[in-house]
């Protein structure tokens, strides 16, 4: 049974032990993005916010990616923190990242000047709108 809103944000919690098995199906995510990408408040209706989702092979592959350009830039001593760290985001069974598309916030921001200066930071709400929508027991 789907737990109401409040409980849902009660029982919120960071999970650092990932594991790469999901209680419900890639479909089911990609839906529940889809939905809440394009219901979730954004200034003038704007809906700038995107995710890439990442299963399978491209999930391990980016996160490879981010480990050797991390490897690149940190002290080797440093670096064995950081590497434990990425192996435990590849250990999930898939990556979502979340952006906005600039070129839809830089052209509210030419065609609205009087409110050129907050279409950045609205656009950054949204994106923490959208982020906390999609989450486990949404």
């Amino acid at each position: 049974m789907p737990k109401g809103f409040k409980e849902a944000i009660e029982e919120r919690r960071s999970i650092y032990a990932i594991c790469d098995e999901s209680p419900i199906s890639a479909e089911e995510i990609l839906e529940i993005i889809d939905h809440s990408t394009k219901h979730v408040p954004s200034a003038f209706n704007s809906q700038s916010q995107r995710v890439a989702v990442l299963f399978g092979e491209r999930h391990l592959e980016f996160w490879g990616i981010v480990m050797e350009s991390l490897r690149k830039i940190i002290l080797a001593e440093e670096f064995r923190a950081a590497e434990k760290k990425i192996k435990g985001f590849a250990a999930g069974c898939g990556t979502l990242l979340f952006y906005d598309d600039t070129s839809v916030t830089k052209g509210l921001m030419e065609r609205f000047t009087t409110y050129k200066e907050s279409f950045p930071i609205w656009a950054e709400q949204s994106n923490g709108m959208l982020q906390f929508a999609i989450r486990p027991g949404a």
